[in-house]
């Protein structure tokens, strides 16, 4: 079933994805009202909503969402990402193996700068990655890094991570995770409102 794309919907689309983040009300509301206005210009002139923002809307709308946050604003965020997700990935392990001391190996080390690296290269580029694009991401990138350092490099501890330091890493980002949970479940209710109409 395919849905007619309308410029409520596109509007809708866009203020959710903005809202997720992290742009101000006021920087939203420009930008929805020049967006607006481009839509109403295109439909004046007998164009459809697809011909101003292509047939990926959340793309148009990160897009945008680039232009409008300065380089300097998503570095001080990825910033606090990266330690929150390698701060996680460090809990899971001190959780699994029960141990309040973590011995950090090579291929541990590869599995953490590998799923970073991805987690910055997408959060520049498209925003943020998510909960399950990222648990995604650690299994495609990050275990056959981890699996070939250990092959090249042995098991053997590099250096002992204590749990207080894994819960350093992830204090930064603990309030933009609660904040982009919030913002996503702002969002999908949203998405969902606009469908139902």
């Amino acid at each position: 079933m395919t849905t007619t794309l309308t410029n409520e919907r596109v509007l809708a689309v866009c203020r959710a994805n903005w809202a997720y983040r992290g742009i101000d009300d006021v920087s939203v509301r420009e930008m929805l009202a020049e967006l607006s206005a481009h839509l109403d210009d295109a439909s004046a002139a007998g164009r459809r909503p697809q011909d101003v923002v292509g047939h990926d809307i959340r793309a148009f709308a990160a897009s945008w969402a680039r232009a409008r946050q300065p380089l300097r604003r998503r570095a001080a965020r990825l910033a606090a990402v990266v330690p929150f997700v390698v701060g996680v990935l460090m809990l899971l392990s001190h959780l699994l193996w029960r141990t309040t001391s973590l011995p950090v190996t090579a291929g541990r080390l590869a599995l953490l700068v590998a799923v970073a690296a991805v987690t910055v290269t997408v959060e520049l580029r498209r925003g943020a990655l998510g909960l399950g694009k990222s648990w995604l991401v650690a299994a495609v990138v990050g275990l056959p890094a981890a699996l070939a350092a250990d092959l090249l490099a042995g098991d053997e501890p590099l250096f002992p991570m204590p749990l207080w330091v894994t819960a350093l890493l992830i204090l930064p980002g603990l309030p933009l995770a609660v904040g982009d949970a919030r913002a996503r479940r702002r969002a999908e209710r949203s998405d969902l409102g606009t469908t139902v109409r």
